[in-house]
């Protein structure tokens, strides 16, 4: 995991996406496209329940799993205290938590995104240093967790290239 810890070779300031129990194949290959199109610099994922990179996850992710680093660890809640160590704020998106427009995800930012039923389990949204939410307006009050983690990825992006202006 030390590449995702020092000296980003995209961003000036680090980028990760931390999966936590990401289980269905599709989802998994669609973070990893997003990511990459957004220039994160790497993605963690757990070696336990977790989807694994297959050929499904691969032909999903329209080849840019070739172009991401992918880091399969055995303790999430552990690799989240290294990127803390290394400077990085931590955000798990969840329902409840802060709006994210109005959060502040410059610097080194990383984020940890739950699983499709579950969410960010309790200790790891405990290891978050916030919890940012996507506002709900409709009837039905979650999205899809390719989804919620592309429209919180670029809102990253979003804030970078303001920052940048």
């Amino acid at each position: 995991m030390q590449f995702l810890l020092l000296n980003s070779t995209k961003n000036k300031d680090g980028f990760v996406v931390v999966l936590s129990e990401i289980m269905d194949p599709h989802n998994l290959g669609s973070i990893i496209r997003v990511c990459e199109c957004a220039g994160a610099d790497g993605i963690i994922i757990g070696k336990d329940r977790s989807a694994s990179v297959s050929d499904t996850v691969m032909r999903i992710s329209a080849g840019a799993l070739n172009h991401i680093k992918v880091a399969k660890v055995t303790n999430i809640n552990i690799a989240i205290d290294k990127l803390k160590d290394n400077g990085f704020w931590v955000y798990g998106a969840e329902v409840g938590g802060s709006n994210i427009y109005k959060s502040n995800l410059t610097g080194k930012i990383c984020l940890v995104i739950g699983g499709e039923d579950s969410g960010v389990k309790r200790l790891t949204k405990e290891k978050c240093d916030g919890v940012i939410s996507i506002p709900m307006f409709g009837k039905v009050s979650s999205l899809n967790a390719s989804v919620a983690c592309g429209i919180a990825i670029y809102e990253v992006v979003r804030q970078r290239v303001l920052d940048n202006k």
